[in-house]
């Protein structure tokens, strides 16, 4: 009996429109959310929801996800990981912020510009912003703590600094949305630069006066052009690696996906065998590590995908589009719009399910209104890094929280004016695209619509 009355029921429901059939699948994915249902399952039981309502056979689903999970360069996720978390405990982090502290040791606050420009550096290794506040974290926040910093202000700093992880090439948000949006990754990669460099500069703003109003002196140290080059020796090894992998590729002597085994190979003689820092327990624990962060990604790309193919091929991509025009036709407020629902989407998503669930819906409607997909795809790894730092996903407070044995709500308050620097960077971004486009189109031609 309960059997004829749900068959009933579907057969109702596959009648509905495509915007009733979109709204159960959006609705069903979002209740098993609630029911606290892991977001991939979640995900993935909306897609069924989905194929069941069109009557599609679910061997078709299976087939979906597995090509969500087939595209080659998916590859160079763990990879990056993985040279990431060897950079870290092979040493290269400390040095890298022995070369920030000779630059800038004697300023206002030089240990939390210390860390902002730390993590700079370090996210143009690990291409992860949680590994990037990780690793700088680590390193600096006690040393904030040891000079009288309050230690929510040194997690915050080390917070959104990490998020620099996801914006300075390589990115590995990046290159989700690369294979998504099936655009090109060095080009995402160059597009990433101008952007970092002012996020970079805007969160060094925000902590000098912050520092300065508190009273936070620097380390007591005069700048010194010999303390700098000494600096420089002492990490010449992890200052080049970013020259070496990314000049690689813009160079065109390997692909990303090459370039991330080279980091992984240089990773491992750079921290094994120069520094001697790197130890067989080591190499297992990054490998644990990565195999985590990589299995995560993973079980969240192919359910994703078969979910945004579905959401395409019920219109929905067109029916937001014409929603949205109705409200404005300039490319800036909807790109502000968009934003806003990224950084609202990214409180409860994580940041990988965000771009590949929502890169089929929005990308439609902006490239019909002449907007550059890789501009695009910059304000979502920019709105994505905003998703770090607000609770209740944002995982850059949780490994802040963990280093600094606070609460996240105290880390989450502290926060607050970094998230407000991002948000200037992201309205600087969608007001001057060319920002975004300058370095790309230098190097390989202006995109073609």
């Amino acid at each position: 009996m309960g059997k004829m009355w749900i068959n009933i029921m579907l057969e109702y429901l596959q009648d509905f429109s495509e915007v009733a059939h979109a709204l159960m699948m959006f609705g069903g994915m979002c209740l098993f959310i609630l029911f606290g249902v892991p977001i991939p399952v979640a995900v993935g039981l909306g897609t069924i929801i989905g194929y069941m309502l069109l009557d599609f056979p679910l061997l078709a689903l299976s087939q979906a996800m597995y090509t969500g999970v087939e595209p080659f360069p998916l590859v160079t996720v763990p990879l990056f990981v993985l040279a990431g978390s060897l950079m870290e405990q092979g040493g290269m982090a400390k040095r890298i912020v022995g070369v920030a502290e000779s630059l800038i040791g004697n300023i206002f606050g030089s240990l939390g510009l210390i860390a902002v420009l730390g993590c700079a550096f370090f996210a143009a290794l690990s291409g992860s912003g949680p590994a990037t506040t990780a690793a700088i974290g680590a390193v600096m926040i006690p040393s904030m703590i040891k000079q009288k910093y309050d230690p929510a202000f040194g997690g915050a700093i080390a917070a959104a600094g990490g998020a620099l992880g996801s914006l300075i090439p390589p990115s590995n948000l990046m290159i989700i949305y690369g294979i998504v949006a099936e655009q090109s990754i060095p080009r995402l990669f160059l597009a990433g630069f101008i952007p970092g460099f002012i996020a970079t500069a805007a969160l060094m703003i925000v902590t000098y006066i912050i520092a300065r109003k508190r009273g936070y002196i620097g380390v007591d140290r005069t700048f010194s052009v010999k303390k700098v080059g000494t600096a420089l020796n002492h990490g010449k090894f992890a200052v080049i690696a970013p020259i070496i992998i990314l000049g690689g590729i813009y160079a065109g002597i390997f692909t990303p996906t090459e370039a991330a085994s080279v980091a992984v190979v240089y990773a491992l003689l750079i921290g094994g065998v120069v520094y001697r820092e790197l130890t067989i327990a080591n190499i297992i624990d990054c490998l644990k590590i990565t195999a985590m962060i990589s299995g995560a990604v993973l079980i969240i790309v192919g359910p994703a995908k078969a979910y945004g193919e579905l959401m395409s091929l019920l219109s929905v991509p067109d029916m937001l589009g014409e929603a949205i025009s109705g409200v404005t036709e300039s490319p800036f407020l909807i790109l502000m719009i968009m934003a806003v629902i990224l950084i609202l989407s990214g409180m409860f998503l994580e940041s990988i399910a965000q771009i590949i669930l929502l890169t089929p819906l929005m990308l439609p409607i902006v490239a019909n209104l002449g907007v550059d997909p890789i501009v695009f795809g910059i304000l979502m790894v920019i709105s994505c890094e905003i998703g770090f730092l607000t609770p209740p996903v944002g995982v850059n407070l949780f490994v802040a929280a963990r280093i600094t044995n606070l609460g996240v709500d105290r880390i989450s308050i502290a926060v607050i004016p970094f998230l407000l620097a991002y948000v200037v960077v992201l309205i600087i971004i969608s007001a001057f695209p060319d920002l975004v486009t300058f370095l790309p189109n230098l190097f390989y031609g202006k995109y073609q619509y």
